[in-house]
């Protein structure tokens, strides 16, 4: 090999060599740049801090007892058999009012709807109630309750499709905006969705009413589900009962917002008892899962149970009845802790013949913080407030309108307490939170509602940008 050859192999090899040094550097270092710790920067989020502007206080309610059919030729038509009295307040509120249409041809039919709007950016404390009584040859009774605001869900535990039942879905719409809703019904045979409760379409400021046995007939013990999308709507549950041509009472019951583990049904009334007969008879519903639920009945004025507690096992998605018609007259609460969620309500009745009247008593939710309580029309109507006996016992005061003089009751740990009322609109202030409502008991005259505590003011929300 040439001295020129050997020159170029060695520059050569010396260019590879110093190559792959530089490469191996270049691998090592940037391994060592990853493995090294990087300068870190740190920024907080911008946090903006609002406070959304209240809405308007919004209740609609329930209107008026309808009838279902009272003639051959209109055997689907729906009439007025009483209208409601409603009572309302504060007067001071600037509260407007106007109409759910569409139930009746006529308007006759039409719920009223009370709007409050805000004030110094602060939601409107307002209440409402009604009454109507029905003294027909074809339906008699009393029927009571509050006025609500609409819910994107709802449960009624209430009613029947079996012969003698003339039971009526009624869906109420005050929103801006109408509301498509489906029906879900919970029977003996489990959960359906029957096709006459889907799709139905609520307008703006309108109403539905729908035959409950267009859903399910022939249903003991129903439980019906209220879904609404595009608007929240109020719904109810009228019932009405006619025994061999003898009208049986009605009522108009109130819904749950939502399926809880802990129930408390306050006021009660347990009026009667006939052989052969339940006179009042305690629905529940495991909705989801399969569950045990404790039934602990305590007379009103008392936190000694009546009984012994009673523990049932709820089969998933099939409505559970148990009588209570063992129970001395008197007013209870009635109290049930559950697993799984469940959802329930008690119906009674003053007797089984003629001038018989009967109610459906729903659960009061926690009732946390002063105020405002409205009283509806009607004999012998009382306040009920019950407490957990977890929480301890609880004072609670009832400022009655127009400045009369506080009433201020004592209610021990799982006990309750009554205070008798007249109609009007009232402060109701707990030191702690308690589960209230008003009831009714007078002969021929059997009604209660839960009362729900108002829409919490609208709290601070923080913003990221």
């Amino acid at each position: 090999m040439s001295d020129r050859r050997l020159v170029r192999a060695a520059t050569t090899g010396a260019r590879v060599i110093v190559g792959g040094a530089v490469a191996a550097a270049v691998v090592v270092g940037t391994i060592a740049g990853i493995a090294a710790p990087w300068p870190s920067l740190v920024a907080d989020p911008v946090r903006v801090e609002v406070t959304p502007a209240p809405s308007d206080t919004v209740l609609a309610c329930d209107g008026p007892v309808f009838a279902l059919g009272r003639t051959a030729e209109s055997a689907g038509a729906v009439s007025v058999a009483a209208p409601q009295a409603t009572v309302s307040g504060p007067n001071t509120s600037g509260a407007e009012t106007s109409a759910l249409s569409g139930a009746t041809a006529d308007g006759s039919g039409d719920a009223t709807v009370f709007r409050a709007p805000p004030r110094d950016r602060t939601a409107t404390a307002y209440a409402a109630a009604g009454s109507a009584t029905v003294a027909s040859p074809d339906l008699i009774g009393f029927s009571a309750s509050a006025c609500r605001p609409p819910l994107a869900e709802s449960w009624l535990v209430a009613g029947a499709s079996t012969t003698g039942a003339n039971d009526l879905v009624v869906l109420g719409n005050p929103g801006d905006v109408a509301a498509t809703v489906q029906l879900t019904v919970y029977g003996a045979q489990g959960v359906s969705a029957p096709a006459s409760g889907a799709g139905i379409v609520v307008p703006a400021g309108g109403q539905r009413v729908i035959p409950l046995a267009g859903l399910l007939l022939g249903e003991e013990s129903p439980v019906v589900r209220v879904v609404a999308t595009g608007a929240p709507v109020r719904a109810s549950l009228q019932a009405s009962l006619t025994r061999v041509l003898l009208p049986g009472g009605s009522d108009q019951a109130a819904p749950l917002a939502q399926a809880s583990t802990s129930l408390v049904i306050p006021g009660v009334q347990v009026v009667t008892a006939s052989a052969g007969d339940a006179g009042t008879v305690l629905r529940l519903l495991a909705p989801g899962s399969a569950t045990s639920a404790t039934v602990t009945i305590t007379p009103v004025g008392s936190s000694t149970p009546a009984e012994n507690p009673r523990t049932l096992d709820l089969p998933a998605g099939t409505p559970t009845s148990l009588d209570l018609s063992s129970l001395a007259p008197g007013a209870y609460t009635v109290s049930i802790d559950a697993a799984q969620p469940v959802v329930g309500g008690v119906w009674s009745t003053t007797g089984f013949g003629a001038g018989a009247d009967f109610a459906w008593y729903a659960p009061a939710p926690s009732f946390g913080s002063s105020g405002l309580v409205a009283v509806a029309p009607g004999a012998g109507a009382a306040l009920v407030v019950a407490t957990d006996a977890a929480g301890g016992p609880a004072s609670v005061t009832l400022t009655p309108p127009g400045g009369g003089a506080p009433v201020t009751v004592t209610v021990p740990a799982g006990g309750s307490a009554t205070v008798p009322v007249g109609a009007g609109v009232y402060e109701l202030s707990p030191d702690r939170p308690v589960h209230a409502a008003v009831s009714y008991a007078a002969p021929g005259a059997l009604a209660g509602y839960p009362l729900w505590p108002a829409d919490a003011a609208a709290g601070a929300l923080t913003v990221l940008p």
